[in-house]
């Protein structure tokens, strides 16, 4: 390969790097951290947060422009007045300049539509743009290198599911050549279970995955509370039937209409908590949208009493009603049918609730007193109907989860972990980099320049495939840089030799690479065999190890054979050196 086209492949290469590092840099260096608390939070509080934001917005723009009609549009707002005048452009209308807030409001909303829809409207675009700048940052998180537990802090967990106390809960029910089907339900139904739970505390980007035949590993960054976790992961009653209370449901709906922006924290509790009865709450309804997450379609009062607990529900199961209508039927053991025959005899024309985790799933009427456990639950399409035989399944299925262990590294501990780690980096590098300087004088500012790039590439690499630092592989890529430099050194050295046969600069360049290539291909190509065994065969750190070392030994080859190289060839060709400093002793 000729001396340009060596040019043009590193210019590339950096190039390429730089674009694969860019969200990296973008997520730890300029996405503030509040921002990056709700990027990490789950799609459900993105969308809550972007809701009470966007309502206390409008409602303070309608405040400013009831007070004054001419109010100028503030600068804070610059992105609402450019989405505006893009669509007075389209609809031929005039504006003012610089534009009033009553013109950016008027301009989203149709004539033909009434004060609450029109509301609706703006304050739909307010939320499109908050919920736009979360997901942006989050998709800058998917790209970027993450941090271990054992740098940022967080609980990893192994949770052990009792397939064989589940198989025997159903015993009579499940046949037995069917029993390997069963075990393999009942591990996707605890993941799922698992699943719902943690994303619904808002946890940060959690790792959950089955591991083996009856355990799931589970990682929460930045979670360090054992017990609430714990809690979390082990809870009961995960669904139960409620009461709705639609008188309450509707005055509820008539003020929260009218109270869009206060009546919920962003958190998503209750302001004011005085406006439903004591002794009921307010949970959200929801359905699944087009990609499988929970998408909220308003809100319920219901009791906070339950009518009937989960653990009553024996089998779900999805047939056939009038009409060929799709329906979930229940099945609940003696103690449930008495509970539940009773009450809907007392409350026929009613309304009851399935609630899991907290979210309605569905409600229905009580049409008749539901005696004999068999309960069917209808008003839903196929695909309804199936997500609600899963979601109780998970009560039926009763697998009991054991946390079989855990450990959890504080979030201030992998601060401090970061701080040594960059310091065993730098101090590392800078060591090595003295003594290069000092051995090699003038040829050492070439291993400097190369174990710069070798770094830089490292960390693109890393970025690019979405991997993850810890604590072994800033280990890793301290061996590197030994690694690195030591092809560097026996390059140099070959070169000396050259030199000391009484060859020129050029002569002994190109002979000291060249018998140097396979010494530092063999050496290279060993080590990049045993990373790639240890990241095969090893689990956790010793995979993280693995990882930085296999990259490693690809950027320091790059390095020392290409930038190093053409280093040299720059000083020959280009600045027109005849002599080479290389050493105590070697000057020619």
């Amino acid at each position: 390969m000729n001396k340009r086209s060596r040019f043009l492949l590193i210019l590339a290469v950096i190039a390429l790097c730089f674009v694969f590092l860019w969200p990296s840099l973008a997520w730890y260096v300029r996405t503030p951290q509040e921002v990056q608390a709700l990027a990490l939070s789950s799609l459900e509080k993105i969308k809550d947060y972007s809701s009470v934001m966007a309502a206390k917005d409008v409602s303070t723009l309608k405040d400013i422009q009831r007070a004054d009609r001419a109010a100028v549009l503030g600068s804070e707002y610059a992105w609402l007045e450019k989405e505006a005048k893009k669509l007075y452009k389209k609809s031929g209308l005039t504006y003012s300049s610089p534009m009033t807030v009553r013109e950016a409001l008027m301009i989203f909303t149709d004539e033909t539509d009434d004060a609450v829809k029109a509301e609706a409207e703006v304050r739909a675009v307010f939320e499109n743009r908050y919920r736009k700048e979360i997901l942006k940052a989050k998709s800058r998180y998917n790209r970027a290198v993450k941090l271990g537990l054992d740098l940022s802090g967080g609980m990893s967990v192994i949770v052990k599911a009792d397939l064989d106390a589940a198989l025997e809960a159903q015993k009579g029910t499940v046949a037995s050549d069917d029993e390997a089907g069963f075990r393999e339900q009942a591990m996707v139904q605890a993941i799922d279970t698992l699943r719902s739970r943690i994303d619904r505390f808002g946890l940060s980007e959690p790792v959950i995955r089955k591991q083996g035949e009856d355990r799931v590993y589970i990682e929460l960054p930045g979670s360090a509370e054992a017990d609430r976790i714990n809690t979390i992961i082990l809870g009961k009653g995960i669904l139960n039937i409620r009461l709705v209370d639609m008188q309450a449901t509707a005055a509820f709906n008539e003020y929260h209409a009218a109270h869009m922006a206060d009546t919920f924290t962003a958190s998503g509790k209750l302001l004011n908590p005085s406006i439903i009865p004591s002794d009921t709450e307010v949970l959200g309804l929801y359905s699944k949208d087009d990609y499988g997450l929970d998408e909220r379609e308003g809100y319920l009062v219901v009791k906070k009493e339950a009518v009937l607990d989960g653990k009553h529900i024996k089998a779900a199961t999805v047939g056939a009603g009038q009409l060929g209508k799709p329906e979930v039927h229940l099945t609940l053991d003696t103690e449930g049918a008495v509970i539940f025959g009773e009450f809907t005899a007392s409350h026929v024309d009613d309304f009851l609730a399935i609630v899991s985790d907290d979210k309605v799933k569905s409600y229905a009427r009580i049409n008749e007193a539901i005696p004999g456990g068999n309960v069917a639950i209808s008003g839903f399409g196929v695909e309804e109907a199936q997500n609600l035989q899963k979601v109780l399944q998970t009560a039926w299925l009763s697998v009991p989860l054991t946390v079989e262990s855990q450990q959890v590294v504080g979030a201030s501990l992998g601060e401090q972990l970061i701080r040594q780690g960059v310091k065993a980096v730098l101090f590392g590098l800078s060591l090595v980099l003295v003594f290069m300087l000092v051995w090699y004088t003038g040829a050492g500012i070439n291993a400097v320049v190369a174990q710069i790039l070798n770094l830089f590439m490292m960390f693109s690499i890393l970025s690019a495939f979405g991997l993850t630092i810890t604590l072994p592989g800033i280990a890793g890529m301290i061996l590197t840089i030994g690694m690195a430099v030591d092809a560097n050194v026996v390059i140099f050295e070959r070169i000396r030799d050259e030199l000391r046969l009484g060859k020129t600069r050029a002569a002994a360049v190109n002979a000291g690479f060249d018998r140097a290539f396979w010494a530092v291909m063999d050496s290279n190509i060993t080590t990049f065999i045993a990373a790639l065994f240890l990241s095969q065969l090893g689990t956790g750190p010793i995979q993280g190890f693995a990882v930085s070392l296999a990259i490693g030994v690809f950027s320091s080859v790059f390095t020392a054979l290409f930038v190093s190289r053409l280093i040299f060839d720059f000083g020959t060709q280009a600045l027109h050196r005849e002599k080479i400093y290389i050493g105590w002793g070697i000057k020619k």
